[in-house]
């Protein structure tokens, strides 16, 4: 009986012992999991507290046995933020981003003054920002958005001269911005304010933020007042949204606001000045009228008194003598130029009768001092005897090579033939023949092209260079290997199976395809529109990477002219179309889909297109939004509904309406990855942002770009 109550004391003290092996780190962590509502995951299943440490536990990181981060992004969880978690000392990094925690952010947690991150994106976190923020003097980014919090921000805030990012967007935070905002955190990096209600002016000391970069969003704010002149002093680089707030006066023209597109101040009514088409009006503060010029001292001669007292000038006008000999004077003067004339004339006869002979029998060299007629020719008028003209300084190869080259059709079109050209040292090319047409626009042409040529961005098909005659028009680009996106989802024409693109590629390739357009509507030299988007003319690279393609066609064929389906008669289009036929037999299994361009309605044409003559940067926001929607759902860009058809856009309206499951809305390829359903819902929002009827209710394409850049696949 002793033996036996002897094991049970033994046991108990054991069992005791277990139990209260866990460090005082270890049980705050178990704090913060009793408060966890659900978990469907399991992420926390191993926070045991048998354990003598919380280093081995799921999203727990240590540095010398001590809790150094605190990771459990997109796992679904439910439950609320413990005070207790202030209690951990070395506690460095903190993300929960992307989960469903809810209630205010407790003021015990900012007691852990080590803080260097706190990410709580994408979660339904409500309250104000506590004032205690301004203790965590190490904090560098400050990740709030996409939550439901409220109240102003905190002057303490400034008190965090280390922040580098700061995302507060589509909150309902209130109020104006801390005096000392800018002053202060000028190491910010990234600052995103977007859709929230902040109003009062932008602080003027907003320029001294001289580390940003990308995009500073202030968009969709109630912000008001004239926009600082010192917001120029931004580095040029960084892109500044100013849409949609009530600010108002002229926009500055300077710095980082010079020559930037429309879209970064739509929906102020108040704004005027480029590049908005509200002029501003003489009464605008701060505006300067087109009839304003500096002042410039006049020369005039000091007037004199005569006899009768008036007081005139010493140059009263020209009397008659002074007159006459003007006259004299201008008729010399026209009698010369036409004797000039004449000699030159004879000149240039002699010049085109070639050289001389002298007396001696040797043929001397005469000089013209006059223009020569080869010399004064227009480019227009000797095209057809040039040869390729390269756009870019690293092209090895002339005309001469390319028609020596093996050429394959690709695809044809209203807008010409596409030909992958292989040179004979491996190079491929994909080449595009315009057609024929006249020369009398050539100088149209080669501005065009060559501005077109300057676009350097990794999401867009590089022209190296083109070819001009009076009957030949190509165009030289870099070959993208992997066909186009359409192919990628929805398989080639004649081939039964394929493998669909998995989560991670496809964000991969509107990812690229976002940032390829931000870049033709900010920063190209004259914020393009591409005008006719869709997967056919998206082209996949050797890692998926999309590069956009026919850019700037439908203008340069128009340009063109003629009809690129006739038959030419020129060697260049004679060379390629033998050699297709020859090499037709082992023509690569790939096709570039290329659709003709015509007038008639598509699917992927934003509703005022149909209306409006001129394109909009929104038209190319509503082509990629429907995009989204067709790598999402995997289907067509029009969806067959019993007997009839709707387009892609009304479709998924129409099942969000009708509370469909998600599920019937999503490719059933990605329903395999359950795990990526949060960041395809996400993707979703964005496309639906997009497809919105009223172009000015859509977003940009840099603040569309900014945000898939934040999704982490």
């Amino acid at each position: 009986m002793v033996l036996a109550l002897f094991w049970l004391f033994f046991l108990f003290c054991n069992s005791y012992y277990h139990v209260d092996s866990l460090n005082d780190e270890g049980l705050a962590l178990l704090s913060f999991k009793q408060l966890i509502k659900e978990d469907p995951e399991g992420s926390l299943n191993n926070w045991n507290s048998s354990d003598e440490n919380p280093c081995s536990w799921n999203g727990i990181t240590c540095k010398d046995q001590k809790v150094a981060s605190l990771s459990i992004p997109k796992k679904k969880l439910v439950g609320l933020l413990p005070s207790i978690l202030g209690s951990l000392p070395a506690l460095r990094h903190v993300n929960l981003r992307s989960n469903k925690f809810y209630g205010s952010l407790p003021v015990e947690f900012f007691n852990a003054q080590g803080v260097q991150s706190l990410v709580l994106y994408g979660n339904f976190f409500t309250g104000s920002l506590p004032n205690e923020i301004g203790k965590l003097k190490y904090l560098q980014t400050l990740d709030l958005s996409q939550n439901l919090m409220n109240g102003s921000i905190p002057l303490s805030l400034i008190q965090c001269k280390r922040l580098k990012t700061l995302y507060l967007s589509r909150n309902n935070f209130t109020g104006s911005l801390p005096v000392g905002f800018g002053a202060s955190l000028v190491s910010l990096e990234k600052l995103d304010l977007s859709f929230n209600q902040f109003s009062g002016v932008i602080p003027n000391d907003m320029g001294n933020l001289s580390s940003l970069q990308g995009t500073v969003d202030l968009s969709h704010n109630l912000f008001s007042g004239s926009i600082p002149a010192s917001i120029g002093h931004l580095p040029e680089k960084v892109y500044i949204d100013l849409s949609y707030n009530n600010l108002s006066g002229p926009i500055p023209q300077n710095g980082a606001l010079e020559n930037r597109g429309p879209t970064a101040f739509i929906g102020n009514p108040g704004l005027c000045g480029p590049p908005l088409r509200n002029p501003c009006s003489s009464e605008t503060p701060g505006a300067t009228s087109p009839s304003s010029f500096p002042y410039v001292p006049r020369n005039d001669p000091p007037s004199v008194s005569n006899d009768n007292g008036d007081i005139r000038g010493k140059s009263r006008g020209l009397n008659k003598s002074s007159l006459i000999a003007i006259i004299v004077g201008d008729v010399i003067g026209i009698c010369l130029i036409g004797i000039l004339c004449s000699y030159c004339y004879g000149r240039l006869c002699s010049c085109n009768k070639g050289n001389g002979v002298d007396g001696k029998g040797t043929r001397g060299r005469k000089e013209c001092f006059c223009f020569r007629k080869d010399e004064s020719e227009t480019l227009s008028e000797n095209v057809e005897h040039y040869d390729l003209v390269p756009l870019d300084m690293q092209v090895g190869f002339d005309l001469d090579e390319l028609l020596k080259a093996s050429a394959f059709v690709l695809g044809k079109s209203g807008i010409g033939i596409v030909y992958k050209v292989v040179l004979e040292d491996g190079l491929t090319l994909a080449v595009r023949r315009l057609g024929e047409g006249g020369s009398q626009r050539f100088k149209e042409f080669q501005t065009e092209v060559e501005a077109i040529g300057k676009l350097r961005h990794p999401n867009i098909v590089t022209l190296k260079a083109y070819y001009w005659s009076v009957d030949e028009k190509l165009l030289i680009y870099d070959y993208i290997p992997n066909g186009n996106l359409a192919a990628a989802i929805h398989g080639k024409a004649g081939v039964v199976s394929y493998m669909p693109l998995v989560w991670s590629d496809r964000l991969r390739i509107v990812k690229g395809t976002a940032n390829g357009l931000a870049y033709l509507h900010e920063f190209s030299p004259k914020k393009y529109v591409h005008g006719d988007l869709k997967p056919n003319n998206i082209l996949l690279g050797q890692n998926m990477e999309p590069h956009i393609s026919d850019f700037g066609l439908g203008r340069l064929a128009n340009i063109a002219g003629g009809s690129p389906a006739l038959q030419s008669n020129r060697i260049a289009s004679e060379k390629l179309s033998q050699q297709q036929q020859q090499q037709q037999p082992n023509a690569p299994s790939e096709v570039l889909m290329v659709t003709t361009t015509t007038n008639s309605w598509s699917p992927y044409q934003a509703p005022e297109a149909m209306k409006v003559v001129k394109p909009s940067q929104k038209w190319d926001v509503y082509s990629f939004g429907v995009i989204l929607l067709e790598i999402i759902s995997g289907r067509s860009p029009m969806v067959q509904v019993g007997s009839a058809e709707m387009d892609l856009v009304r479709w998924v309206q129409l099942c969000i309406e009708d509370k469909k499951p998600f599920a019937d809305v999503l490719d059933p390829f990605l329903a395999r990855e359950p795990d990526k359903e949060e960041e395809i819902i996400a993707v979703l929002k964005i496309a639906l942002a997009c497809v919105q009827i009223s172009p000015e209710r859509r977003p940009s394409m840099r603040h569309v770009a900014d945000h898939l850049d934040k999704l982490s696949s």
